[in-house]
């Protein structure tokens, strides 16, 4: 395993995970440790067809740049993944950019700055710091402390992506409807690309699966900007569970 850039989570041993260490919900909480705003993205590990997705990336990681935002996001190399990486490292400087992969994804995901089998882990100069974890429910784990431990405006945004951008986009918005945390979620949509999603939301209000009054939890934006904006300004919706979690 490359030294510089990467560190190993709690329960990995040399690299290699010894113990799958749980990080119980309890431990997520609302209180601001960092004065920096933090926005974890969630995003495609391909380009997608349309030039339009990567340029979005792109223009998200220059206006996170402008506000001084770090990024927190799946540590991959490749796609939309690599391009808002690279990019907001490119301006801002490797400590801007923290990504967190699981051991098994870090050769799959390997960007065109890889050369040989020694050689898979993200160069912190080009992609800021990666700490590798033993599975994918550590991975969004500390994805969401990060977002919880950052300042005021700090959450989550979807851009373009598949089945593991919609499957972590939606964990978060169960985690804001049980009140588990309360940080805004924002959908980047570009070319339309979330237009099904917000359809189904307003589907299942009308079906009686979603609550009219938790219908908001998503937000939508259409560029970088209107993302930051929608996170400093968000309000949680009035459905939101009343749970106490961590008390038990």
């Amino acid at each position: 395993m490359a030294s510089g850039g990467v560190s190993p989570a709690p329960g990995m041993a040399n690299g290699i995970h010894s113990t799958d260490t749980e990080l119980p919900l309890s431990k997520l909480n609302p209180e601001h440790v960092s004065q920096k705003i933090k926005i974890c993205v969630f995003c495609g590990a391909s380009p997608g067809k349309s030039p339009a997705h990567m340029e979005a990336a792109r223009e998200l990681a220059r206006v996170m740049h402008e506000n001084n935002i770090s990024l927190v996001y799946g540590g991959g190399t490749v796609g939309l993944m690599g391009e808002v990486a690279r990019t907001l490292v490119s301006l801002s400087g490797p400590t801007s950019v923290h990504g967190i992969i699981p051991a098994p994804l870090v050769k799959y995901e390997r960007g065109p700055d890889s050369s040989s089998a020694s050689d898979d882990l993200p160069n912190p100069t080009l992609y800021g710091k990666t700490t590798v974890v033993a599975d994918m429910h550590t991975r969004k784990k500390m994805m969401a402390q990060e977002v919880l431990d950052g300042a005021p405006g700090s959450g989550f945004v979807a851009l373009s992506g598949g089945y593991g951008t919609l499957e972590e986009l939606m964990e978060v918005v169960t985690w804001n409807q049980l009140g588990i945390h309360n940080r805004g979620v924002v959908v980047l949509n570009i070319e339309g690309y979330w237009n099904g999603l917000l359809a189904w939301v307003d589907g299942a209000v009308k079906a009686g699966f979603v609550n009219e009054n938790s219908s908001a939890i998503i937000q939508e934006a259409t560029n970088g900007k209107q993302v930051v904006d929608e996170l400093r300004d968000y309000k949680n919706a009035s459905g939101r569970f009343k749970l106490e979690w961590g008390t038990e």
